[in-house]
């Protein structure tokens, strides 16, 4: 299976995995969990601890995804704002959204201490800052939103931080850890007992009946539940048009003098965020930002050099030692969806997480087990898969799936890049029209050529080159693929064609 990453993040390379192996063979559990990410981890480690047999279907390696790609942070601050949560969900909504992320870290604060996990887990403030006149209105609205909603917050003009801001939220009690060190541990607790991990095995189908079977390049798996926990569901098409993908940038340095820790989110658009992590003896800042929409951009290199100089010039840093980008999924209406998937009995999603994954996909395992044991839930009604919000969100629906019929357009008329092979630089991809056809044609660094089918499989729109990962990434639905065209990302299940070309 191909390493899915250019960029290694910094949770990557200070706390390597053990290999689980492949799928060898049918077999059969109780419930399939699809992905091994964070919510696919927490998801499958509740259900075994509830006596179940568990299986962990990852395509790649653990946490590889975006859960490896995290800045980790553990808080009730929500990419929507409060009182948009409270105008499309009522504000007993937004109250419930704030509770639930509160559950959610102190779920992980309670495995950290069970299980005695060395992850670094830390409790500490939050700021949302802003540095403009109209920034501080925004928060002064956001700051009475979220106190309605039950956070232990308040305005200060008080932010440890190495320049001035006007006005900042601060929020108690939020949280921070080093994300693989303890994903790692719970996964140590799901192998075993009858539940597996199966890492570099693929799912190429899913059949819903009694029982289900989750078919794998590798054998197929009978059971009653299947859970996906994916980033973005298998071709669940219904379901897309809710989900928009975004990439996300990251960059950490090591800090040449203290910076106080704390959770730092500024006003920007698109906005900041900011936390420190010991490890290994060394203090780093992590700085993450530069948001824009899955292959609608073509310089992507030019996302962590902005990055970058915007953490040298703020922070205490001279040289950055990490970089990496990640994947996140924008819901329609400003929450997650979790829950049973549309027309499905034994078919349950976790996806929608926005920028911040670690909680709901924490909270995503809390539902989804409850569910799947027939218990009843809190916060199950509020994050429904199957909901429809027509008000909420409804400018951006249209915008995004109007965006998602242009591309499936656009790209098919648009002109190559060029015409010949010789138009492809060593190490990078283009669009060339060989033979009156469009090609995706991938040079290697030693000149070997490989040229596949631009279009998606997913429902296909057409892929563009991601020059800061190496990747042929789908601006419709966000599915990525290799230089040589395999799956990286769903929600596409098959490969590009190869394509001959002279």
């Amino acid at each position: 299976m191909v390493e899915e990453r250019t960029h290694k993040s910094l949770w990557t390379v200070s706390a390597p995995a053990r290999r689980y192996p492949a799928l060898q063979g049918d077999l059969e559990v109780d419930v399939v969990v699809i992905g091994g990410g964070i919510a696919g981890l927490t998801t499958a480690y509740l259900l075994k601890q509830e006596g179940k047999r568990v299986a962990v279907v990852e395509m790649h390696r653990l946490l590889t995804g975006q859960t490896g790609q995290t800045t980790a942070h553990l808080t009730e601050l929500l990419d929507t704002p409060y009182y948009t949560l409270a105008s499309d969900f009522g504000e007993k909504g937004a109250r419930m959204a704030a509770g639930s992320t509160r559950a959610a870290i102190e779920k992980i604060a309670g495995l950290v201490e069970g299980l005695r996990i060395s992850c670094g887990f830390q409790r500490l403030p939050a700021f949302r800052y802003a540095e403009t006149e109209r920034e501080a209105r925004d928060l002064e609205r956001e700051a009475s939103a979220a106190r309605q909603a039950g956070l232990m917050c308040s305005l200060t003009n008080e932010v440890p931080l190495p320049y001035p801001v006007k006005l900042a939220l601060r929020v108690e009690d939020q949280a921070q850890f080093h994300p693989r060190e303890y994903l790692l541990a719970l996964a140590e607790g799901i192998q075993g007992g009858g539940s597996h991990i199966f890492e570099e095995t693929q799912v190429t189908e899913l059949h819903e009946g009694v029982p289900c079977r989750v078919h794998t390049s590798r054998g197929i798996i009978t059971c009653r539940d299947v859970v996906e926990a994916t980033t973005t569901p298998l071709n669940r098409v219904l379901l897309h048009t809710k989900l928009y993908p975004y990439r996300t940038y990251s960059v950490a340095g090591p800090l040449e003098s203290p910076l106080e820790t704390g959770l730092y989110y500024d006003s920007q658009d698109p906005y900041h965020y900011i936390r420190t992590q010991r490890v290994e003896g060394v203090d780093y800042v992590i700085v993450g930002g530069e948001d824009h929409k899955v292959g609608t951009e073509e310089d992507t290199e030019r996302h962590f050099e902005a990055l970058e100089a915007y953490t040298r010039r703020r922070f205490p840093v001279t040289r950055i030692e990490y970089r990496w980008s990640g994947q996140v999924i924008e819901p329609a209406d400003g929450l997650a969806y979790i829950g049973r998937n549309s027309n499905s009995r034994h078919v349950w999603v976790a996806t929608g997480f926005s920028g911040t994954g670690m909680t709901f996909g924490t909270l995503a395992g809390m539902i989804l087990t409850d569910l799947i044991l027939g218990r009843q839930n809190p916060y199950a009604a509020l994050y429904d898969a199957t909901r429809v919000k027509p008000k909420a969100g409804v400018k951006d629906f249209i915008q995004e799936n109007a965006e998602v019929a242009f591309h499936f357009v656009a790209d098919r008329l648009a002109k190559p890049e060029g015409h010949d092979l010789s138009e492809v630089p060593a190490g990078e991809g283009r669009i060339l029209e060989v033979d009156g056809k469009k090609v995706a044609v991938f040079r290697e660094e030693g000149g070997a050529v490989h040229a596949v089918s631009p279009v998606c499989t997913h429902l296909g729109c057409h892929v563009h080159w991601n020059k800061a990962e190496r990747s042929w990434d789908c601006p419709c639905h966000g599915a990525r693929y290799s230089p040589t065209g395999e799956v990286l990302n769903g929600p596409a299940v098959k490969g590009l064609p190869s394509k001959k070309i002279r």
